[in-house]
């Protein structure tokens, strides 16, 4: 699928990841010159080296190894002259990031910054209800969606002196459990063979 704008940022990673982690816009989170979502700027090099030391990454750069895990943009097209992406353009391009959401699959969201999480929380989740996006407190924190865990991540660009700590230790302790909340039905089935679903 490709977006209706001239120059875009597509998602980047594993197509069989089990972490997607969702950014805003190129624009703001990086990528006009590398292609690359996160990348290009000290803010995105501090979200991926806390990605990398949480186990979601296992290289950082401009074409980072993301085994295991795609990241992605709601809106990928590169905003003209450096503007924010109107409510309409948001609403043009979301099918493109839902398409690109449900064929990825993961089991969890990791939306960046306050737009992002507002989308995943009023979008993939039962809490619409929430108007209180306090980036702060949700850092990190675990949430249950429709179908999707999700850990927010405040914007690197605002975290304080801990907030990469915050989020390699939520990274770890959410690897140490079962994110993937899967089922063996195999016991129905002949044989001693698995059959995992979520």
């Amino acid at each position: 699928m490709e977006p209706p704008c001239d120059q875009f940022v597509p998602g980047y990673g594993d197509a069989n990841a089990d972490f997607h982690v969702v950014g805003d816009h190129p624009g703001v989170h990086g990528g006009v010159d590398t292609g690359v979502p996160f990348t290009g700027s000290a803010a995105a090099e501090r979200l991926q080296t806390a990605l990398a030391d949480g186990g979601l990454l296992q290289s950082v750069g401009d074409e980072p190894d993301a085994t295991g895990t795609f990241l992605s943009y709601l809106h990928m097209c590169v905003p003209e002259g450096g503007t924010t992406p109107t409510d309409d353009a948001y609403a043009e391009m979301e099918r493109y990031f839902d398409a690109e959401l449900r064929a990825i699959a993961a089991h969890v969201l990791l939306p960046v910054g306050e737009h992002a999480t507002r989308h995943v929380l009023e979008t993939y989740t039962a809490q619409a209800y929430r108007t209180d996006v306090e980036m702060d407190q949700l850092h990190g924190t675990e949430l249950l969606g429709s179908g999707w865990l999700v850990l927010p991540i405040k914007d690197p660009t605002d975290w304080a002196d801990d907030d990469d700590d915050r989020l390699v230790e939520a990274l770890e302790t959410l690897q140490a459990t079962d994110y993937r909340r899967e089922s063996d039905l195999g016991r129905f089935l002949p044989g001693g063979e698995s059959y995992h679903v979520r």
